[in-house]
């Protein structure tokens, strides 16, 4: 099955786990540390990142470091972008519009 990177941000354990790997790369028993489920249960939703590409997996010694592919995550941001764009035209307008208000109010008093 091919994952993509919204199903991987679908889950807000795979979330968490991201925020955590932003900090520096850590093992799965570090990451299963952090959180209230057994070990295997972390493991697996590091697995599922990984297949959703958003992150790798790294050998160091006997150690396997998960780390971000921050350019996979960048397609979230890709997506976004027009949304952001809309929020911030119409925060614009919200503001011109309060700032209309004020300036009638002030030569009211």
């Amino acid at each position: 099955m091919r994952r993509d990177v919204f199903q991987a941000i679908s889950d807000p354990t795979r979330r968490d786990i991201l925020m955590s790997l932003t900090k520096e790369k850590q093992n799965v028993n570090m990451l299963a540390e952090q959180f209230d489920m057994t070990r295997q249960a972390v493991s697996l939703h590091v697995k599922y990142l990984q297949e959703c590409g958003v992150i790798a997996i790294e050998k160091q010694g006997r150690e396997r470091y998960c780390k971000l592919e921050v350019q996979k995550l960048s397609e979230i941001a890709d997506w976004l972008e027009p949304f952001r764009k809309l929020w911030e035209t119409r925060f614009n307008q919200l503001d011109q519009l309060l700032n209309e208000l004020q300036n009638k109010n002030k030569t009211k008093n």
